[in-house]
């Protein structure tokens, strides 16, 4: 469909977004999944040939995904993102749903004793991706709407009880990325949206007893084993502590410049995961401690660009909407790196742009859509 007659079909309904997007904002959203993608095909060809005989069959598939992904971004940036705040509360309760649909049925995924997947044919997907998304939505518009509430104890209570129900789903899954994440999420959309301090210092108080409790009590006891293993990985070189030895020989091994691209040692058959969660580890040794840090900036400047999107945004919704992408993306960069470099325990998280997934590669760009679509109702000067 021409964008003439997109842009018809989307007037003609009343959502269609006026204005030029941020060539800054997109321009780095399209040089991070350029360059993940080179680094996801360097990194994934040894293991697809030997498991797959087919050294393109991660890369075909992500780059299919990556253009399905880029049309739906440009497509979505075209429409009005208040749109959705009428469906907030759907959205909400579909990834409830969705969240507990996986718990009751067995694994999903071959070889993993872990709930955190639905297939359907060909298609596989987390629903704590559409939790993640549902958390920023139906919280931007709580808060937008009911704002002069927020020094409330019961309109506090009333968002936390919403956002406990979908970690307290996702913990039961055993995925505690996914739990910080969105827990982040909400509670950093709370805090801009105007929560007063007194609830902050309460809320990190009642955070850090459960955590303390989960741990002495063992309700997370994969969660307590991984903090020992963090602590010392060597303890079990062979077994638990072996993927971060490997992510670490892989990162030091690179040195300041790495070997090159395609160069890396690691990824045969040495660092488990080499394309999905340890990808960053690839990074590290074929482009060196330089080009990772090169890495580290192009996502420094989209969430800048992000927040900056955000405070010259019209409303107070579309702000908090551009506030909870953008931090999305650089609390998930920044645990994923932080796991590589053994800084944080190992809590399986992907990093944005880089790591295998077709299905939460088409997400992200579709919430990068939005933020798009929020630049072109700002006032920032675009460049």
């Amino acid at each position: 469909m021409r964008e003439g007659l997109y842009a018809k079909l989307l007037k003609k309904l009343g959502i269609y977004q006026e204005g030029k997007l941020d060539m800054g904002f997109l321009s780095l959203v399209l040089i991070l999944l350029s360059v993940g993608l080179v680094m996801l095909f360097s990194a994934s060809y040894a293991y697809c040939h030997a498991r797959f005989n087919d050294s393109y069959h991660f890369i075909l598939r992500q780059a299919i995904f990556a253009v399905i992904g880029v049309v739906l971004m440009m497509a979505i940036s075209r429409i009005d993102c208040r749109i959705y705040r009428k469906a907030s509360g759907l959205i909400y309760i579909v990834s409830v749903l969705l969240l507990i649909v996986v718990l009751a049925l067995p694994p999903m995924v071959s070889g993993m004793d872990y709930k955190r997947w639905i297939v359907v044919g060909p298609i596989s997907f987390q629903p704590s991706e559409i939790a993640k998304f549902a958390i920023i939505l139906l919280f931007s518009h709580l808060i937008a709407k009911y704002n002069k509430l927020m020094v409330k104890f019961k309109f506090v209570v009333i968002l936390l009880s919403l956002l406990a129900l979908v970690c307290g789903l996702v913990v039961v899954e055993t995925h505690l990325s996914a739990t910080v994440l969105i827990l982040f999420i909400g509670v950093v959309l709370m805090i801009v949206g105007g929560l007063a301090v007194k609830y902050i210092l309460m809320g990190l108080g009642v955070a850090a007893s459960a955590v303390i409790l989960f741990i002495v009590t063992g309700l997370v006891d994969y969660a307590s084993s991984r903090i020992t293993y963090w602590l010392d990985p060597w303890a079990d070189a062979s077994g638990k502590g072996y993927q971060t030895i490997q992510s670490l020989l892989a990162i030091g091994s690179g040195e300041l410049l790495g070997r090159g691209i395609g160069q890396s040692r690691q990824k045969y058959s040495w660092l488990p995961e080499p394309h999905n969660d340890f990808i960053f580890a690839i990074v590290c040794e074929e482009l060196g401690l330089i080009g990772a840090m090169v890495i580290i900036i192009l996502f420094c400047l989209l969430v800048w660009r992000g927040f900056t999107i955000a405070m010259h945004s019209p409303d107070k919704f579309s702000a908090l909407m551009s506030v909870g992408l953008t931090f999305q993306v650089a609390l998930q960069a920044a645990l994923n790196i932080m796991v590589v470099t053994n800084t944080i325990p190992n809590t399986g998280i992907s990093l944005p742009f880089f790591s295998y997934g077709g299905t939460a590669l088409i997400i992200l760009l579709c919430e990068m859509g939005i933020v798009l679509s929020i630049s072109r109702s700002s006032n920032i000067e675009k460049v």
